[in-house]
């Protein structure tokens, strides 16, 4: 309370200072205002001011002390000033002239005061706002080196393992670490040391940093927040400053957890660079080094980092006693994508028919972030269409917005321009409708979606982490669909197909080079990791291999991409029909979903699925 209210006192004195200094201003000038001005005044010597007087000029004579003033009949004012002079009453008197006798002139009490006071007030005043000035920015260079850390209030919702789905086995690992920091007795009696620090590793959005805010909400501790780059600035020593201060906080509320969210930006590799070791962020990661496992242990102090690069780290940061544990978080499966839509649909209210499985099936490899997006786009697109619950075409609507990328509409395309597109994406869709084993059409579309003119979109039954050959090889066929397609229809090809082409590309260099399906140069990996020494460990792909190898790695990329093509080509053929019927219907209705598309090939032509 005693640093809030610092800057209000500081600031409420300049205001006083500043106006007391105006208020002499104004007192001043309207002292030197307050003088006649109905009257013309001119100040002449005493001898001409009786030489006046004795010619009979003056109409009325004011005297104020020594000093002499009197109104001519033109009504000119003439000031003197005139020593001891006995007989001027008498010769006022003679010319029969008006006598006006006042007090001598004395200065208002507030003239004396500042004359007297006023430029010591002033100089004192001066010295006291300097003073303050260089106060306050002592106090803000003192502050440049506290942490940055923030500790949530208690008016904040707390959150808890009831807001945090999807990552079950994640919640077990760190289950004993709340149980620690509620009865800490129960595993020092047995001679256990909980983990000081745990670090949670996992692709962007999958909940590192809900994970650990709810590790904090479950133990009823404090929790500090602070991201990695907030350490690191352009003076040196900063950052050292910053950690020391950080987990003096943390000392001081423990039991507690230090959450530092994206520590890879502070825990890099050290000596990599031209900075060698002397560098500003490597003096703050030993200072993290040290405040973790040095001379001075903390007790009760866990400290939680979470990143999505843990192959970027140094190694002392990764060593027992320091991050004693890694805990995962995968993207999460069917059952815990169901779950995370649970918990964002709690609040919303949704339709009876909405079946959240289906949701969760149709929406493979989304983390945690991308299902509150989907939940939140659904939400949205159900207000446009003023509803008062959300329905499961909602729910579509944003899948395909998240998933394909906003409608362009605003995107107007020629006819021959519709056609092509059409006739490219029919010839994706039928070649993964011909090919077995491949990962069921779920919609398509030539309506512009973000930087596409069309699209084929595939959704797999179930979560995939291995893929086969086979089903690599079917997925270039698929891919060369588009291209063979416009090339049997219009006898020419047209830039459409560039990202299959590099898709298919990459795809094939992968199959060769990282998994070693190639028949012919076997079961070898071609490409290796390198470290770059200037960037710490990111790593690039350098082909060590001979000239004659790199050759005969080139051809089999080539024949790969090209007996898909051919492939294609041949299916294509032979089911031409099918291939206008798709087409067609695209044209007409711009969108066909999977049972659209199985009738329209039904109807077409009866086709055999090739072995």
């Amino acid at each position: 309370m005693h640093r809030e209210g610092e800057p209000m006192n500081s600031k409420s004195k300049n205001l006083l200072l500043w106006g007391l200094l105006g208020l002499s201003i104004i007192i001043l000038v309207l002292n030197l205002l307050t003088m006649p001005t109905n009257v013309l005044e001119d100040r002449v010597i005493f001898s001409d001011f009786m030489a006046k007087l004795d010619k009979g000029d003056f109409e009325k004579v004011i005297i104020k002390g020594n000093h002499i003033s009197g109104v001519l009949r033109d009504n000119t004012l003439l000031r003197s000033y005139s020593a001891e002079y006995p007989d001027l009453v008498k010769v006022l008197r003679e010319k029969d002239v008006r006598i006006e006798v006042k007090p001598p002139d004395e200065s208002p009490w507030y003239m004396t005061f500042l004359v007297t006071w006023g430029p010591f007030l002033f100089f004192l005043g001066l010295w006291f706002f300097l003073m303050r000035q260089m106060q306050i920015g002592g106090n803000q260079a003192l502050s440049f080196v506290k942490s940055r850390a923030r500790m949530p209030t208690e008016e904040r919702k707390k959150v808890t393992f009831a807001d945090v789905a999807g990552i079950e086995e994640a919640k077990e690992e760190v289950q004993e670490i709340i149980e620690f920091l509620k009865e800490p007795r129960k595993f020092q009696k047995l001679g256990g040391r909980i983990p000081k620090g745990v670090l949670v590793v996992g692709p962007p959005g999958t909940g590192k940093t809900l994970l650990a805010k709810a590790i904090a909400g479950e133990a009823g501790v404090p929790f500090f927040s602070i991201s990695g780059s907030n350490f690191v600035e352009m003076f040196v020593g900063v950052g050292a400053s910053r950690v020391r201060d950080l987990f003096e906080q943390g000392k001081k509320h423990a039991p507690c957890i230090i959450f530092i969210d994206e520590i890879d930006a502070v825990g890099r590799l050290r000596g990599a660079g031209l900075g060698g070791g002397n560098d500003e962020r490597e003096q703050t990661l030993n200072q993290l080094l040290v405040e973790m496992d040095g001379f001075d242990t903390t007790e009760g102090v866990i400290l939680v980092a979470a990143t999505n690069r843990p192959d970027v780290l140094d190694p002392a940061l990764l060593r027992p006693g320091r991050f004693d544990r890694q805990v995962v978080v995968n993207l999460p499966d069917l059952h815990g994508r169901s779950e995370i839509l649970k918990v964002h649909t709690k609040k919303m209210p949704i339709a009876a028919n909405v079946e959240l499985e289906k949701i969760a099936r149709g929406a493979p490899g989304f983390s945690g972030a991308d299902l509150e997006n989907l939940v939140n786009e659904a939400a949205l697109w159900a207000a446009r269409q003023n509803k008062k619950e959300v329905e499961t075409v909602d729910f579509e609507m944003a899948k395909d917005k998240v998933m394909m990328g906003a409608e362009r509409k605003s995107m107007i395309l020629t006819d021959e321009e519709k056609r092509v597109t059409a006739y490219h994406e029919a010839g994706h869709a039928l070649i993964a409708k011909l090919l077995p084993g491949t990962d069921p059409v779920h919609k398509v579309t030539i309506v512009p979606r973000g930087r596409a003119l069309g699209l084929t979109m595939q959704l797999p039954t179930d979560d995939r982490h291995n893929y086969s050959k086979e089903f690599l090889y079917n997925t270039l066929a698929i891919l060369m669909g588009g291209r063979v397609a416009e090339e049997l229809v219009f006898k020419h090809v047209t830039t459409g197909a560039g990202n299959d082409l590099e898709r298919a590309t990459d795809l094939a260099r992968k199959m060769v080079c990282e998994w070693g399906m190639s028949e012919k140069l076997g079961p070898l990996a071609f490409s290796q990791k390198e470290e770059s020494v200037f960037l710490g460990r990111d790593f690039s792909t350098k082909r060590d291999v001979s000239n004659q190898m790199a050759l005969e790695i080139d051809l089999e990329i080539k024949r790969f991409v090209t007996e898909n093509y051919e492939r294609a080509k041949g299916l294509l053929t032979k089911q031409m029909a099918s291939l206008k019927a798709l087409a067609e219907a695209l044209l007409e209705k711009e969108v066909l979903d999977a049972p659209q598309i199985d009738q329209i090939i039904l109807h077409s032509s009866s086709h055999t699925v090739p072995a």
